[in-house]
């Protein structure tokens, strides 16, 4: 959502939260209280089947329900919706707004609007999708705008911003393109940016720092995660190729207030040993970048560079070794 200029921060005042989608042999509730005695201010919450079913009956009672032990435990929320198979048990992320029977996304999309409204949430994230084979560019690009446009008005109307998500393999897949789509839609304020740290290593021709400046009036949600020129694989910090406090100092310098939360869904067989590194790796990045904004000391990212190779992604995240050229069959590496 574009807002008017926000005033810096200093890095290690940035809202630190953890994706669900990286607890889900959890239960809910389990997973909320082990991130909040962590030390985590806020969560980044994918309805799924396990975790708040949007289709769920007594829907209303179970929002009401997390609402609560979100407050209880201080916790802030965004809501997800990038979950693999809640809407077709065969096809991963399917169907989404580029099919032909896009009216299920539509409808999930509609009611992520209206819990993220009863949660409180800070911003509703989504994506494209990846353009099926059978489906033109052309028809598809209108059926994203449309279907856009269609959950801005439910956003709109539930009072929550929406946080569009630039994903390598989808119709939209970098900053550009959501610079495209937003004009398409006529820019409207609640359409916002959702930003994943990783992804700007993976495809961006620019510096990660310099992908945080040049869309710092759209966020509304960041997700955080360490990665490799063009792999769209999430991997831990520490096993990728990303040098943090630039890029904490970088959203701290936009007066980005919002949650900045780990995004590993791959790491649920060992969720709170993860949980627990990645928010000592965080805090200890963010006092990096304090110290080094506080001495005035020169920038040393050591990625700083232009890179404009051919990037290859390996399939989904999940298949080292079996690379497909950027924009071919992938979603949500390590998704």
């Amino acid at each position: 959502m574009t807002t008017p200029r926000r005033t810096p921060l200093d890095p290690g005042a940035l809202r630190l939260g953890y994706g669900t989608n990286g607890f889900a042999n959890h239960r809910l509730g389990d997973a909320l209280t082990v991130l909040a005695d962590l030390g985590y201010q806020g969560v980044a919450l994918t309805l799924d089947h396990d975790h708040l079913d949007p289709f769920t009956p007594g829907l209303a009672r179970r929002v009401d329900a997390v609402r609560r032990r979100l407050d209880a435990l201080g916790l802030a929320v965004v809501v997800e919706t990038g979950a693999r198979y809640l809407l077709d048990p065969w096809h991963k992320h399917a169907p989404t707004l580029l099919h032909d029977d896009a009216d299920l996304r539509i409808d999930f999309l509609r009611r992520a609007a209206r819990i993220g409204a009863d949660l409180g949430a800070e911003a509703v994230s989504f994506w494209a999708g990846v353009r099926p084979p059978e489906v033109p560019a052309a028809l598809a690009w209108q059926r994203l705008v449309a279907g856009c446009a269609t959950v801005c008005v439910e956003a709109e109307a539930a009072g929550v911003p929406l946080g569009f998500e630039p994903e390598p393999g989808m119709l939209v897949e970098d900053i550009a393109g959501w610079f495209r789509l937003r004009e398409a839609l006529g820019a409207p304020p609640g359409f916002g940016i959702t930003l994943d740290i990783g992804h700007c290593r993976c495809l961006e021709p620019q510096p990660v720092p310099d992908c945080v400046t040049a869309v710092a009036e759209h966020l509304v949600n960041v997700q955080i995660d360490d990665m490799r020129r063009g792999v769209h694989e999430h991997l831990e910090f520490g096993a990728g190729e990303i040098d943090f406090p630039p890029v904490l100092r970088a959203l701290a310098a936009a007066g980005y207030r919002g949650l900045v939360a780990v995004e590993l869904p791959r790491h649920s067989h060992a969720a709170p040993a993860v949980a627990a590194r990645s928010l000592d790796f965080l805090r200890a990045a963010a006092h990096a970048a304090s110290t080094t904004a506080a001495t005035g000391a020169a920038d040393t990212d050591q990625h700083r560079t232009t890179d404009s190779a051919p990037l290859l992604c390996s399939r989904g995240g999940s298949t080292p070794g079996s690379p497909v050229l950027r924009g071919g069959l992938q979603s949500k590496g390590g998704g």
